[in-house]
């Protein structure tokens, strides 16, 4: 899934299809002030009702903190009406616009001020910016709330890696190639690592639809690691990666 954070009109609306037969429906509500004082009066049961997640985006570069805080508690407050069992996230965006050194210390500031704001909601922050892995991070966070059984999910996960010998097991959706879940063996330092393996995967399969070939697996090795990509499911791949450098490819490919 692609995002990209631009002006909306209005109220937009759009359907991802997620794991074969889960479906987000998105509704992309505009920041203007016109928009947001309709979406508290006219279109307030219509926008609100029946919500499963609600993602307030705000500019950390906002000279108009009182008026955000304003329509962010206007937002709570018609969920708490409508929606009282939504998850509520909150993206601290464009923080690539921050001092890098300063970047930790505000997000935690504004962290804080969210989540005591927010109550008796809770609500869950990311600092996010367009140039880095973070956007990917908070999105996949959020997806990976709404997936049903994701408990039995992981553990089916940790029995599968443990019957592999493997390192990590990472589990894909197939259409958009984010991480639903994953299963760690032996630690690793990279805590980016998923995203870049994702957008890896993304741009090979890019590379592949461009030479009208079809992409199925993919096996990267070299003298300290062996990973294997491959179809797992009708709707996901999975990735397994092992420090056993010398293992068949035949040999995890049965597995798998």
């Amino acid at each position: 899934i692609s995002i990209s954070f631009s002006f909306a009109v209005d109220v937009e609306h759009s359907h991802v299809r997620f794991l074969g037969n889960l479906v987000l429906n998105l509704w992309d509500c505009g920041g203007q002030e016109a928009f947001m004082e309709n979406y508290f009066t006219s279109q307030r049961d219509n926008i609100f009702k029946n919500v499963e997640v609600l993602i307030y985006v705000f500019d950390v570069e906002s000279r108009e903190m009182e008026r955000d805080m304003h329509y962010y508690q206007s937002c709570l407050e018609a969920i708490l009406q409508n929606s009282p069992d939504a998850k509520v996230f909150c993206l601290i965006h464009k923080m690539d616009l921050v001092q890098e050194d300063q970047r930790h210390q505000i997000f935690l500031e504004r962290k804080q001020e969210l989540k005591k704001f927010s109550l008796p909601l809770e609500c869950v922050c990311f600092s996010t910016s367009i140039w880095d892995e973070t956007l990917y991070k908070a999105w996949s966070s959020i997806v990976y709330q709404l997936i049903p059984n994701v408990k039995q999910l992981e553990s089916n996960l940790d029995h599968f890696a443990e019957i592999v010998e493997a390192d990590e097991v990472l589990l894909f959706e197939r259409a958009t190639f984010l991480v639903i879940s994953q299963s760690m063996r032996k630690k690793h330092g990279d805590v980016h690592r998923f995203e870049k393996i994702s957008n890896i995967i993304k741009q090979f399969k890019l590379s592949c639809s461009k030479l009208q070939a079809q992409f199925q697996c993919m096996e990267v090795r070299n003298s300290r690691f062996a990973a294997f990509v491959d179809v797992f499911t009708s709707n996901t791949y999975v990735m397994v990666i092992t420090s056993d450098a010398a293992l068949s490819s035949a040999a995890m490919l049965v597995n798998i």
